[in-house]
């Protein structure tokens, strides 16, 4: 069995202990639900419990978070930067040990573990420059000696609900955005990583009582989805929901919020494609679709999961992908030498040994790959080989997003157009990208009859986005955007403003009333 060194050190260095409460408003912690055993993938071991929250510690947290937005929405917005700028000084302190703990809980390598504390980090320091950017326009007014403008004011209560597979990152993108536009948040991660979840809230909780703020700015629920979140989806008191997962979940939380006419930010399913054209550089698109299928274990939204190649060059592309493949080593994520860890759970390993079986049943070929490994080092259940299958780009399964290192390649054999029509005939529209040096068809990849994706590459994979452009992609995707650019606007409700300084009446569209 893999042993995992440190454990208790890192443990005890994030506040984490053996058995912890689920809910927090910044100043007390409670736990009226049921326990709930964080288990890592990489051994299958207890890392520690928890208690779950309960409608009494859901009430109480709501109550806390809308009375402090009251008072957060009128600290002046760069003073709220500076609290994110601490926050992001707090987390250099922690990244070694939290990024080890993203590891320990989800099963990702240590490189990605301390790569996803790092965007916390930098979105922390994008954010506190936003702080002085919140800005609306002046327009002109048709009539004379008025003034009209734009402004925008904070929302409320963020409802912020966050996948296992970027279990602190997500947190991060949407926190520190909320907080510099005035929001108040309360985080429900998900039931598989609970704990960095425990380890965040406890950090935000240091800098917020630094700086003498209120409880209920930062808040935490840890509790099961069809109570807690289902309360989070009909809470009137929470006039925004930004939800990370699955697509009919997505639907689910889309429908019950529009229906109270609530917001939502839905980052729903990613079926991401690349194309790899004759004038592809081989050798770099090969290393960026292995990243891209391999990284996180096939478990991130924008893996790479088919690959459109021209037949042309399908041959040579396959061999060099193949030798890039058996060179990926796989066991315990905390060794640096390890390119891949271990699935999230032993449901998630299932999932995708069915998904191999389906795409069999359904005519396609698997090339290499998808066994479920075995022995002293794989006693968790959850390490497995990835895998490559061709198909037919209208296999059925293909439509879908299997939630692991399954990569589909798919042969085109006209030009660049049927290879666009190939990678847009899917439900999802996250990320996407094209392999070529051909300026002609990377300008026809960008343009309005190219990707129909949220995101578009050239030369560059599906996975690793950076945090200065606004994340989110269309369709089934969700429409949602976090992060960088102005996805600030999600997160503050708009007002248009008439200043009238002529002291006459003057009414648009030159109407003349009871003269």
């Amino acid at each position: 069995m893999i042993e995992i060194s440190e454990l208790k050190d890192i443990l005890d260095s994030l506040g984490i202990e053996e058995v912890n409460f689920g809910a927090s408003n910044g100043d007390k912690w409670t736990g009226g639900g049921q326990d709930l055993s964080s288990i890592s993938p990489i051994n299958g071991q207890v890392i520690a419990k928890v208690k779950q929250a309960d409608g009494n510690d859901f009430e109480r947290v709501v109550e806390s978070a809308y009375n402090a937005f009251k008072f957060w929405r009128m600290v002046p917005a760069p003073k709220r930067g500076e609290i994110v700028r601490q926050l992001g000084l707090e987390l250099r302190k922690n990244k070694e040990t939290l990024g080890k703990l993203v590891t320990i809980e989800m099963g990702k390598i240590i490189q990605e573990g301390l790569g996803e504390v790092q965007e916390m980090i930098d979105i922390c320091d994008m954010a506190t420059g936003m702080s002085r950017q919140l800005s609306g326009i002046t327009t002109h007014s048709e009539r004379a000696k008025h003034r009209m403008y734009e402004q925008w004011h904070p929302l409320g209560i963020l409802g912020l609900i966050t996948a296992f597979n970027f279990p602190v990152a997500v947190w991060s993108w949407n926190t520190a955005i909320a907080l510099i536009c005035g929001d108040t948040v309360i985080w429900k991660p998900a039931s598989a990583t609970p704990l960095t979840a425990i380890a965040c809230q406890k950090i935000v909780e240091k800098v917020l009582k630094r700086n003498d703020m209120p409880p209920g700015i930062c808040n935490l629920l840890i509790g099961k989805g069809s109570i807690i979140g289902e309360m989070f989806l009909h809470d009137r008191r929470i006039p925004l929901i930004s939800y990370t997962g699955s697509t009919k979940m997505g639907k689910h939380i889309g429908s019950v919020v529009g229906e109270r006419l609530g917001k939502t930010i839905l980052e729903l399913g990613g079926n991401n494609g690349v194309i790899i054209t004759p004038d592809a550089d081989l050798p770099l698109s090969a290393k960026y679709v292995l990243f891209g299928a391999v990284g996180t274990a096939g478990q991130r939204c924008t893996t790479t999961r088919r690959v459109i190649i021209h037949e042309s060059v399908y041959e040579k592309f396959i061999e060099l992908l193949r030798s890039y493949y058996e060179k990926v080593t796989i066991g315990n994520p905390l060794d640096k030498s390890i390119l891949m860890g271990p699935m999230v759970d032993t449901t998630s390993v299932q999932m995708y040994i069915d998904a191999l079986k389906i795409v069999q049943e359904q005519g396609g070929k698997i090339l290499w790959g998808g066994e479920k490994l075995s022995g002293a080092d794989f006693e968790s259940g959850c390490y497995v080989t990835p895998s490559v299958a061709l198909v037919d780009s209208k296999t059925p399964i293909v439509q879908e997003e299997t939630f692991a290192p399954l990569l589909y390649v798919i042969k085109y054999s006209k030009d660049i157009e049927e290879a666009i029509e190939i990678h847009n005939d899917v439900p999802q529209g996250l990320s996407s990208a094209i392999f070529t040096n051909n300026l002609i068809e990377s300008e026809y990849f960008l343009s309005h009859k190219g990707s129909d994706c949220g995101i578009a590459n050239v030369n560059l994979g599906t996975s690793g986005a950076e945090i200065g452009g606004a994340f989110g992609g269309e369709k089934e995707t969700g429409g949602g955007r976090e992060s960088g650019s102005d996805a600030w606007k999600y997160y503050m409700r708009r007002q248009t403003n008439t200043i009238n300084w002529s002291q006459g009446i003057t009414l648009a569209q030159g109407i003349k009333f009871g003269e």
